[in-house]
């Protein structure tokens, strides 16, 4: 006998959270999230792994197909479990993987609301007071960078390249007032260091600018944009008549935390604009997904070190804060708040200076009927995205309230800290060499040597000397060789999970130069745990010396 779709209908609403208080439905839905969790912690061990390693079959995946008749709430909960089974656990200290942070209890609660009642941030008559989170979240990361949040303004968006793209958009309306509407009508460049991340080559391309049109300036020796080359390329740019759409600061390279020098950039920006008398003012960018969070040492009393950090730590804190007290400086900013903010993915957000900024991408009234018939706050007009979840504002603003500035200091001095005592290790062990020495994050980008390489020679002569060409090449192949091993290892709950880029920076005459990288972000990492990074690697080493 079939089954009417009444009998469906009231089958499936049990899987729906009750629209009015139901004492008995609201404890089963609490119960379903508890059996889920408890499905989850079942899965932990010692091992910085959910479950055990699992190998990826693609193939059966593409081979699923939707089933005929419903599954119970509580089938369908134990497979999207065993989705996690094989997931590196980020909160473990022995997972120092690229820029991958845990996130903290609030935070989760903060995207969970609202996955239940469904915020969207189009518009306050959508959202209510999820969409004064938002407003709230901006304007205390406003006050904490250093623009006046009385007259910033920001939104949450897809990530940080969506921050750059908001930055591009902005600086190619200055520069090309009109473009909305009509389209380019002349090419427009964005310039950023050679450092910078590869968004800036993505936004160039959605923008329709032309990944060509990415001016990349060289870098020190400290991954920051060498001024000298900047001032050179943009004073070149503006006599040759090209529109700048923006100028994109570095605040934090993913890779090695290099921060680039805003305060001179944006000097040499204004010095032009005086100079050449230019009709506009080129948009400068702080890309500072990574490095915003450090703007709560702004304030800080290095010579007091109140909170007392170690002498290292201090002067690796101090040495970023130098850079990062200048954000207020830029046009925008981009802040990922899942990234040193620790909240879950995805949580983003663009920063302006001047909100009225955000007025140039606005739709007419006109275009959009069917939306904004009430309340007063409206991003749907000028936000590329129409849908957006409340869970990234309410994410941040739970972390924000709950670290404070002197939490967050603890927090990111505690991580840098550690990365510090890593690098101490790394740069006593004779077969390893720190590449980022002076750049003062919680990342450590570091190389692997055979025995009997002389390691405070050779990676300069590397790096410098085309004679040292396939000596370079040959150690790259170690370090990748060392990587595959901890990570097998790893992939079996052994040992500490680390990353490898395939280039750090080129040498002088144009090879890459691979790294390892360890990316310390877990609030439960101590020194046990960096220690366990050299019992890894010596691990490594004696196995390829032995023919692995």
């Amino acid at each position: 006998m079939s089954t009417s779709y009444k009998d469906l209908v009231s089958q499936l609403r049990s899987a729906f959270p009750a629209p009015v208080s139901d004492r008995l439905h609201d404890a089963y839905f609490v119960f379903s999230c508890l059996r889920a969790l408890d499905q989850v912690d079942a899965l932990k061990s010692a091992a910085p792994m959910l479950g055990t390693p699992v190998t990826l079959d693609y193939d059966a995946a593409r081979r699923r197909r939707v089933g005929e008749h419903p599954m119970t709430l509580e089938a369908v909960t134990s497979e999207l479990v065993q989705y996690l089974s094989g997931m590196f656990i980020w909160g473990h200290p022995r997972a120092q993987i690229n820029v991958v942070p845990p996130p903290t209890i609030p935070s989760i609660i903060g995207g969970l609301l609202p996955s239940i009642y469904n915020p969207n941030l189009v518009s306050d008559e959508s959202s209510r007071q999820v969409s004064i989170a938002e407003v709230e979240a901006i304007a205390m990361t406003a006050g904490l960078v250093g623009y006046d949040p009385a007259v910033a303004d920001g939104v949450f968006t897809f990530g940080g390249t969506g921050t750059l793209m908001y930055a591009g958009k902005i600086g190619l309306e200055k520069a090309m007032p009109g473009v909305r509407e009509s389209g380019l009508r002349e090419p427009a460049v964005l310039v950023c260091s050679d450092r910078a991340h590869y968004a800036n080559l993505t936004v160039a391309n959605w923008l329709g600018l032309g990944e060509a049109q990415v001016v990349k300036v060289p870098s020190t020796d400290d991954n920051e944009i060498r001024i000298d080359a900047y001032t050179r390329e943009l004073t070149s740019l503006v006599d040759a008549g090209a529109r700048i759409a923006c100028i994109v600061a570095t605040m934090g390279t993913t890779d090695a935390f290099g921060l680039d020098d805003l305060a001179a950039m944006v000097r040499v920006r204004d010095e032009l604009v005086q100079s050449r008398g230019l009709d506009y003012v080129p948009h400068v960018h702080a890309d500072a997904v990574i490095g915003w969070a450090w703007s709560v040492f702004n304030d800080y009393d290095f010579d007091g070190n109140p909170l007392g950090f170690r002498h290292r730590t201090v002067r690796a804190l101090a040495g970023t804060a130098r850079r990062i007290r200048h954000l207020g400086l830029a046009d925008s900013l981009g802040v990922d708040y899942h990234k040193t903010g620790f909240t879950p993915y995805i949580s983003s957000a663009v920063l302006v200076k001047d909100g009225r900024d955000l007025t140039r991408l606005a739709r007419r009234e006109e275009d959009t009927p069917y939306i904004f018939q009430s309340g007063e706050r409206h991003p749907g007009r000028y936000t590329i995205e129409t849908s957006r979840a409340g869970s990234g504002p309410l994410a941040a603003l739970a972390n924000l309230r709950l670290f404070g500035r002197q939490g967050l200091q603890a927090l990111l001095g505690h991580l840098v800290a550690m990365a510090e005592e890593l690098r101490e290790q790394l740069e006593g062990h004779p077969s390893t060499t720190v590449l980022n020495g002076d750049n003062f994050g919680p990342v450590t980008l570091f190389r692997v040597y055979p025995d009997d390489v002389d390691t405070f020679a050779m990676p300069e002569q590397e790096r410098r000397d085309p004679a040292y060409r396939e000596r370079l090449l040959a150690h790259n192949a170690y370090n990748r060789r060392v990587f595959e091993l901890i990570q097998a290892d790893a992939l079996q709950g052994v040992g500490v999970v680390i990353s490898l880029t395939d280039c750090y920076r080129e040498s002088e005459y144009g090879e890459p130069i691979v790294a390892l990288k360890s990316y310390i972000l877990s609030p439960f990492s101590d020194e046990a745990q960096v220690h366990a990074v050299l019992d890894s690697i010596a691990k490594a080493r004696r196995a390829i010396a032995a023919g692995a």
